[in-house]
């Protein structure tokens, strides 16, 4: 992905009588941002925002968020109409690649997640060790962390190495 954010400029800001010169940035969305990384290496002090309410916490080409405002963008997209008009497939490929899919590029990316996200039939049997009733967060968590893996992975490809041995004086 290219990098949209772009500089316009500084602006400056004088503490106890010196001048720091602080980059002015503007992205693709929203108001221009004053670039402060460097005020506490060079001027040796912080800024102060309660709440979080005047600061971007990072550079993103994913997601806008104005919470003032009500807005939260996915690439650009309203996240209010993606809810209502794209699939979680749409959306995947929407946040991986910067631009919604063609129809012939969600054809391939739909197959590609669905082969790629298969259970191996052995799962089943996995599966039916759980109660009925039981919650089935804990015990996937739990038995997944014991013994899944070990259901998938054929006893040739789990050989054990024996470590050199050392030579004897």
């Amino acid at each position: 992905m290219k990098n949209k954010v772009q500089n316009k400029g500084a602006a400056q800001l004088t503490i106890n009588g010196k001048t720091y010169d602080l980059p002015v940035l503007a992205g693709s969305v929203g108001p221009d941002v004053i670039d402060i990384r460097t005020l506490y290496r060079d001027a040796g002090v912080f800024t102060y925002d309660p709440g979080f309410t005047s600061t971007a916490s990072c550079e993103s080409q994913i997601t806008y968020i104005d919470g003032d405002e009500g807005v939260l963008l996915y690439r650009g997209y309203p996240i209010d109409q993606l809810a209502d008009n794209a699939s979680f497939i749409e959306t995947a490929y929407l946040l991986l690649h910067g631009d919604l899919p063609t129809k012939d590029e969600l054809h391939s990316f739909d197959w590609t997640i669905r082969r790629h996200t298969m259970l191996h039939d052995q799962f089943d049997q996995f599966f039916r060790g759980f109660r009925r009733d039981a919650h089935r967060w804990r015990s996937w968590s739990a038995r997944w962390a014991r013994s899944a893996p070990s259901i998938t992975t054929p006893p040739t490809s789990m050989t054990c190495r024996r470590a050199p041995s050392r030579p004897t004086a």
